[in-house]
């Protein structure tokens, strides 16, 4: 199986292309579903599927023609489905702060339960091998961010917290149930957790393995838009995810030459050069602004046709190598650069803002760096078997 991540900035377009991605892969033979995890969907609204008629029905895979379903968590379902011991008791515990019926059930929404679900449903489809591909329609990039970082994060709780946890709280509860404004939660509280663990269980390999998850970033050609980009590129790569496309969505066509939009080309151009010196050797593909919005099936096919040209396959391998990577050793951190053709030579290595930039040669590469060496400052480089690692320290005050 395979899954294809779409992300970017709030508003880049990345549902369209994502959708578009969908429609290309039912019609090459895979069985597709395109799956929102976006809570302000849209997916359904990509396709042109009449409200009235849909209403509902996407909370669970719909299809919507040979080989192509779609999905939009309903997170309120999925509370019912999955959540219903933990948001119970978070509703009983807002409830004796004054807090009334709907805003409690509203609030007991927690951050990370719709990223969670979507991740459960991944797994159990791919146990019952009901789809060749799965096309991830992802949140925007923050809550991208988050998504991705979910398995982790709960693996190390159920590791050092959670047995401690339940053990202590059930040592405790008969007495602190006395005194305490709220009761403590019951032993099925826990047991909801631990079984939705276990319903997770693999999927961060999943997720990190490039030749069945890969994530593809929508930017759109604005500096704004970029950086976050960047950071986003950081980030995937930062928690091991392989990035094996940059799409430039809603480019102005070179044929669009009214005086009105010449200082527009001129600013896309320079950002496109820009994409294309940050992200080598990342794949980058360019989608114009289209005459029209690009709402149902045909307008998806044209987003499709340009996306993927004579007959090129979405859900090929195209990347399993990470351009880059960080890591700690011997007590300092250590950047790592896939540059497969490099020779060794004079390496250059300067820092501009919180980007490392090295230099072979003719070839220059820009490597956004995380929040924990931003400060840091390389000192040495070592090119070895076509992986360039950078030593990064501290300033001495």
């Amino acid at each position: 199986m395979r899954i294809l991540l779409y992300t970017g900035k709030g508003g880049v377009g990345k549902t369209s292309l994502a959708a578009a991605t969908g429609v290309r892969l039912a019609q090459a033979g895979y069985r597709t579903l395109v799956m929102s995890i976006d809570p302000a969907h849209s997916l359904a609204d990509s396709f042109d599927l009449e409200t009235e008629l849909f209403h509902g029905r996407t909370a669970d895979p719909l299809e919507i023609g040979p080989r192509l379903a779609i999905q939009e968590l309903n997170i309120q379902r999925e509370i019912k489905r999955h959540w219903q011991e933990i948001s119970s008791y978070v509703i009983s515990v807002l409830r004796t702060t004054g807090i009334s019926g709907v805003q409690a059930e509203e609030l007991a929404i927690l951050p990370g339960m719709e990223e969670l679900s979507a991740m459960m449903y991944i797994n159990e489809y791919r146990r019952e091998q009901r789809y060749d591909v799965i096309v991830l329609d992802a949140a925007p990039t923050a809550e991208s961010m988050r998504f991705v970082s979910m398995p982790t994060t709960l693996d190390w709780y159920m590791k050092h917290i959670f047995a401690f946890q339940r053990s202590l709280l059930k040592a405790v509860r008969p007495i602190a149930n006395r005194v305490a404004p709220f009761e403590l939660p019951a032993d099925s509280y826990f047991l909801n957790i631990r079984d939705l663990f276990e319903k997770l269980e693999g999927v961060d390999e999943l997720m990190e393995d490039p030749t069945i998850t890969s994530v593809r970033l929508v930017t759109n050609p604005e500096k704004m838009v970029l950086r976050e980009t960047q950071r986003a590129f950081v980030y995937f790569s930062l928690h091991g995810l392989t990035v094996d496309t940059v799409i430039v969505n809603r480019l102005l066509p070179q044929e669009v030459r009214d005086d009105w939009f010449a200082e527009w080309h001129v600013s896309q151009e320079r950002i496109l050069r820009e994409i294309e010196e940050y992200f080598a050797p990342t794949a980058i593909k360019r989608v114009p602004l289209f005459t029209h919005e690009v709402l149902g099936r045909d307008r998806l096919q044209n987003v499709a046709d340009v996306l993927y040209p004579e007959g090129e396959d979405p859900a090929a391998v195209t990347r399993t190598e990470r351009p880059y990577s960080f890591g700690k050793q011997d007590g300092h951190y250590e950047v790592r650069v896939l540059l497969p053709f490099a020779t060794k030579g004079e390496i250059g290595l300067f820092k501009k803002g919180d980007e490392l930039v090295v230099e072979i040669g003719t070839f220059r590469r820009h490597i956004g760096l995380p929040t924990s060496m931003a400060a840091l400052v390389p000192t040495r480089g070592r090119l070895e078997n076509g992986v360039l690692t950078v030593e990064m320290k501290e300033v001495a005050p």
